[in-house]
């Protein structure tokens, strides 16, 4: 804290609630089998995410009118890594009645201080910077990008925002920390999502005075994490409508583990593979629990979640879009439509991802079918002969 202000020149944290998570969190990171280089590199994200609390905060102060900014029913896309959620939320997006988070307002939520809105002036520096950022780990970390790119361009999930609450579930993607997992798991995130809502807000208060999104009237969300906390999300969203991602656990269980092996390959000389394996299925078991026990307790279900398949997704894109405005009473108009056939014409061509199969971390398809049983009779029942047929 004292290097962010340090870097920053800047003293009032506001609120204090992440003090706690934090402390819980640099003492795991302390404790963890990194290298220097994964010590460097985590604590310069830590010092990062306390520099944007530093200047939000400022920019709060000096303009305390972005507090009156409204977030209005967002629609908010979850689901299984790799279930589809990127594409719905960057149809979605496509619509300019929609706000969203693009890549480099994620990477740099606040501006620099002396940074001057102008509707008719020249583009945010920070897409620069966010762009070389993007070059960089092409060129850099190219196994990373390969199965997560961050395009500083489109649309992105706003996890960062949690993430800078300390609050969260990316640390343990990129560190085996046992104590901080175990920990996390009785914690309150309503901090965290406190934290979001504003940061909302803020993005909001920037987009309209750089004259952007004027025709947007609400948000698209996405992000896998929401899953797990669906009732803190709706209690701070209590307008929200759910898109619920579904894919075959044996297709996304491999892949969530093969990113977080290689996360936790950029921070530490050895990756024990079986026991990322183990970590992430148990999580993600733990997630989809959560999600299925709170789904079932919302009276208003129906009509408050939209299920959509992956293969039906990628087979029909338009069309389940189109189910998704239907939900939320809103007319699928055709200039939306053109935007969203434009963008899956135009829309980047990610590098191919290495194949990973459960065996490469230590599982196999009966363990992954035995521990969400629960969820794919819940969400996946259609489904099912296909996935016998395997």
């Amino acid at each position: 804290m004292t290097a962010a202000q340090r870097k920053e020149g800047l003293q009032d944290w506001g609120r204090t609630d992440f003090e706690t998570p934090l402390t819980v969190l640099a003492d795991a990171y302390g404790s963890a089998d990194i290298n220097s280089i994964g010590a460097h590199i985590l604590r310069s994200g830590l010092i990062h995410s306390l520099r944007m609390r530093l200047r939000t905060e400022e920019w709060f102060r000096r303009h305390p009118e972005i507090s009156d900014e409204t977030i209005v029913a967002p629609i908010v896309v979850v689901g299984m890594m790799r279930s589809g959620t990127t594409l719905l939320q960057r149809l979605l997006a496509a619509d300019r009645r929609f706000h969203c988070a693009y890549g480099w307002e994620v990477v740099e939520v606040a501006p620099k201080l002396d940074y001057e809105f102008d509707p008719e002036g020249q583009e945010d520096p920070r897409i620069v910077v966010s762009e070389q950022r993007e070059s960089a780990m092409r060129e850099m970390a190219p196994e990373l990008f390969a199965i997560h790119p961050m395009y500083a361009r489109e649309p992105e999930e706003e996890i960062v925002f949690l993430s800078d609450s300390f609050l969260s579930h990316v640390p343990e993607s990129g560190a085996h920390l046992p104590f901080y997992r175990t920990w996390i798991n009785g914690q309150d995130f309503t901090p965290a999502y406190e934290y979001l809502h504003r940061m909302l807000q803020f993005l909001q208060w920037q987009k309209r005075r750089a004259g952007a999104g004027a025709s947007a009237q609400r948000w698209v969300l996405k992000s896998p994490a929401h899953l797990g906390y669906l009732d803190t999300l709706r209690a701070r969203f209590p307008d929200l409508h759910v898109v619920h991602m579904h894919r075959d656990p044996r297709d996304t269980i491999p892949s969530g583990a093969g990113l977080n092996a290689t996360l936790h390959a950029m921070h530490a000389d050895h990756v024990d593979r079986a026991r990322v394996g183990a970590q992430w299925l148990e999580r993600m078991g733990w997630t989809n629990d959560r999600a299925i026990a709170t789904r079932d307790r919302w009276a208003d279900d129906a009509r408050r979640c939209t299920d959509i398949e992956f293969t039906d997704a990628v087979a029909d894109p338009i069309g389940q879009v189109a189910r998704v405005y239907e939900a939320v009473d809103l007319p699928l108009t055709s200039h939306a439509e053109s935007g969203m056939r434009r963008w899956l014409d135009e829309r980047p061509r990610e590098p191919a991802r290495a194949p990973y199969a459960a065996s490469d971390f230590g599982l196999d398809d009966a363990a992954i079918d035995e521990r969400f049983s629960d969820y794919n009779i819940r969400f996946r029942s259609a489904a099912e002969p296909s996935r016998r047929q395997r």
